[in-house]
């Protein structure tokens, strides 16, 4: 409401034949005290303002310095400096040129040798506030001007090379060869966008909304176009290759080899538990008798309970099989989304599909479960039997592949624990074979650390701790001894928990079990009690061992055969029966779910992009079209060399001297040489002189009072002005006037935008 300032532009566009087009930004002056309203820190807000428009490539810097002040101190130019080390885009525009003091000028300034920018200054008078309340128009201003400037002794050979006219010529030549250079380059980019939507627009521009022929087209493409999708996504193929996380068929091979034997391993019976479980069995069946021999009863008894365990892991395996499905389905579906209620229905529909066939491959699941239940075959080749249960030693479930041992997995790992000692864990190349687990210091395989043993070795889960991103899992000895120097556990870290499940899974192939024991010391006391209890008969210790071996014996065919079929029965139930139903039968279902036009409706977002890609379209033709006129041959102006410029680095410490400075020597005549380190510009053809604002030199002699209005009417000086401080329109310029940097964009936004 007072002086505040925002950053949100005020476009005016004007249209006339005596312009040029350009784009103007008028930027604030900075303030160095808040006034009125303004914030704390009103400065740096226009300073970031200034710096938003005048870091853009494609723009000109008008560095405004009016002449009565210091141009050595010009914040205009220290901020062209800046953004413009080149000195490329700015030029340097002197103001107030008839404000000066008598006596004095800015002739060296204007002439590029007293402080030089390489595209030197421009002069310009504009009218005084009293011209603006006095109604002069901008024709009767630029005669003045151009009077002012032929009419002073100082200023009268450069006249040529002054005021507005000469400025719009320097910009246009600017504008002119800003679009040759760049026009190569944008005719390039504007083909290569145009051929990037051809194929697009084609297909736009025959498209009917309201056509049925179209919808039902489509209807059947995108059915189609899903059904390709999920059956690669599940069979896999190499055109749609997820680099980034393991999905569809990939996953389903991972729950079917690493995540399903992992579950039945891990519900594998507790051996304290199982041999009470024995023994009760042992001596329910005898009840008040003594008995002789091993009843063959307790062994069924004991197999079919661990064989009901079973149902667990595999119905766990059904459900991890569906959720999969599902996912992929909503990525399939991801291509539908140009008609919503088509996705949202087959979305649903398949979904729906998907869980009815959960429901059945869980009843067969357990079908096949209770199978094995309902009939114990002692007989079957794989058996031990009686006679060979008591001999069977404890190295049957390991067999040796040869001398070499099997390498089972590579990969890094952290070692948690060890690294705490020595400030902080270390990641190791560990190598699993059937036999040992070793680590090296990296993948080459040249420098081993160590080799553990994979004897008496158990794995166990570690809980992640609050401050730590890895997952922990730790080996251990189940007799209690150390397992790597000084070390009870052996803690491993990895970056997700799949990763975790993995390494467990290749343990558990090279023989290192899960540890099942959960209960505290006091239950693992009272439990060894009871164990004790009856393993004080001898016989019945030798029946225990039998049944113990016997039933492991079995156990063993029925995971071979569960880790067989399960992964069978859900790839036939499940799988394959929802691709069969996605080829067959989804597009029946769409159609009786709902009317096809309902179906085929188009989102918003569709309609908004094909119109916009044949707007984009039309536009790069019309663009390609008015580049193709352009001629080319126009001529351009180099770039003037570089100049000493190094005095706006040095303001700041030691400011040269300025033309508000009085100075000895007259100034009537040039002086003899320049100043050291400050060369004129060389003469060549440059797009003008270049405006910054340098302070004016004083001329010798007592400095009088600025002109009043008593300079109104002399004939060939400068349009009075009064030496108050002009008012706020159309610009505020407070005295001292802040130095306003102004922006030209040399882009013609017919053409360019």
């Amino acid at each position: 409401m007072n002086k505040g300032i925002s950053s949100v532009p005020i476009n005016l566009r004007i249209y006339s034949p005596h312009v040029l087009s350009l784009t103007l930004i008028d930027l604030p002056g900075i303030t160095k005290v808040p006034v009125g309203d303004q914030p704390p820190d009103i400065e740096q807000q226009i300073r970031d303002m200034i710096m938003q428009f005048i870091s853009r490539e494609n723009c000109l810097i008008l560095a405004v310095t009016p002449a009565n002040t210091d141009l050595a101190n010009s914040d205009a130019l220290k901020l062209a400096k800046e953004v413009d080390p080149q000195g490329l885009r700015t030029i340097g525009v002197i103001t107030k040129l008839d404000l000066m003091d008598e006596g004095t000028d800015a002739r060296e300034v204007l002439e590029n040798k007293l402080l030089p920018l390489r595209r030197g200054y421009i002069g310009v008078v504009n009218r005084s506030q009293k011209d603006i309340d006095g109604k002069k128009d901008i024709k009767a201003a630029l005669l003045a001007e151009r009077k002012f400037f032929l009419s002073h002794p100082s200023y009268r050979h450069m006249a040529d090379r002054m005021g507005t006219p000469y400025l719009q010529k320097v910009l246009n030549q600017q504008l002119t060869n800003h679009i040759r250079d760049t026009l190569p380059a944008f005719r390039s980019k504007l083909q290569s966008q145009l051929l990037s939507i051809e194929h697009e627009v084609e297909v736009y521009k025959n498209f009917r909304p309201e056509d049925p022929t179209r919808k039902t087209k489509a209807l059947l493409q995108m059915v189609q176009q899903f059904s390709v999708d999920f059956e690669k996504r599940i069979e896999g193929s190499g055109d749609q290759v997820d680099t980034l996380e393991l999905s569809g068929g990939a996953k389903i091979n991972r729950i079917f080899h690493e995540r399903f034997p992992f579950e039945l391993v891990k519900m594998e019976f507790n051996e304290k538990e199982l041999r009470r479980e024995i023994s009760y069995a042992i001596k329910n069946i005898h009840g008040i008798r003594t008995g002789l021999f091993t009843p063959d009863m307790a062994f069924e008894a004991i197999v079919k309970k661990q064989i009901v365990k079973l149902k667990g892991p595999c119905l766990k395996s059904v459900d991890l099989v569906m959720q999969e499905l599902i996912n992929t389905v909503k990525k399939c579906t991801k291509k539908l989304a140009t008609y919503p209620r088509l996705c949202e229905e087959t979305e649903r529909i398949v979904a729906g599909y998907i869980r009815e066939r959960e429901e059945k491959t869980k009843d067969q699941m357990l079908l096949l479960i209770d199978i094995q239940v309902s009939y114990i075959n002692t007989n079957h080749e794989d058996f031990i039997g009686f006679a060979n249960a008591q001999q069977r030693s404890s190295q049957v479930n390991k067999s040796a592949v040869g001398n070499q041992p099997q390498v089972i997995r590579k990969g890094w790992l952290t070692i948690n624990n060890i690294g705490i000692m020595k400030g902080g864990s270390k990641e190791y190349w560990f190598v699993l074979t059937a036999e040992s687990l070793s680590w090296y210091k990296d993948d080459e395989e040249k420098e081993k650390k160590y080799m553990l043993p994979l004897d008496n070795l158990k794995v166990r889960d570690v809980e992640k701790s609050f401050m730590s991103s890895k997952h922990i899992f730790a080996l251990f000895n189940t007799e209690q001894r150390n397992v790597y120097k000084d070390y009870r556990f052996l803690e491993l870290a990895c970056d997700s928990q799949e990763e975790v499940d993995s390494w467990k899974a290749s343990l558990l192939r090279a023989g290192v079990y899960p540890d099942k024991s959960s209960g505290s010391n006091k239950t693992e006391t009272e439990e060894n009690g009871q164990a004790d209890n009856f393993s004080m008969d001898p016989q019945l210790e030798r029946q225990v061992e039998t049944i113990r071996n016997l039933v492991d014996s079995y156990m063993s065919i029925i995971n071979k055969c569960i880790r067989d079929l399960i992964p069978k029965t859900i790839m036939h139930l499940m799988i394959n029966n929802v691709k069969e139903f996605i080829n067959a039968e989804l597009l029946a279902h769409l159609y009786s779910s709902e009317d096809q036009n309902t179906l085929m409706e188009e989102s918003a977002e569709q309609a908004q992009r094909r119109d916009e890609t044949l707007r984009m379209y039309q536009a790069l033709k019309e663009a390609l079209a008015i580049i193709g006129d352009i001629s080319t041959s126009t001529v351009s102006t180099p770039a003037p060399p570089p100049v000493d410029d190094s005095w706006l680095q040095q303001a700041r410490r030691s400011p040269p001297p300025s033309p508000s400075t009085p100075r000895r020597p007259t100034l009537n005549t040039p002086p003899s040489r320049p100043l050291s380190g400050r060369g004129p510009a060389p003469a060549i053809p440059s797009p003008g002189p270049q405006s910054g604002a340098p302070p004016v030199p004083f001329r010798p002699g007592a400095l009088p009072p600025f002109p009043g209005a008593e300079a109104h009417g002399a004939p060939p000086q400068v349009p009075s002005r009064p030496s108050r401080a002009p008012p706020s329109v159309p610009s505020r310029r407070p005295p001292p006037s802040p130095t306003r940097p102004t922006v030209i964009r040399p882009l013609d936004s017919s053409l360019l935008d």
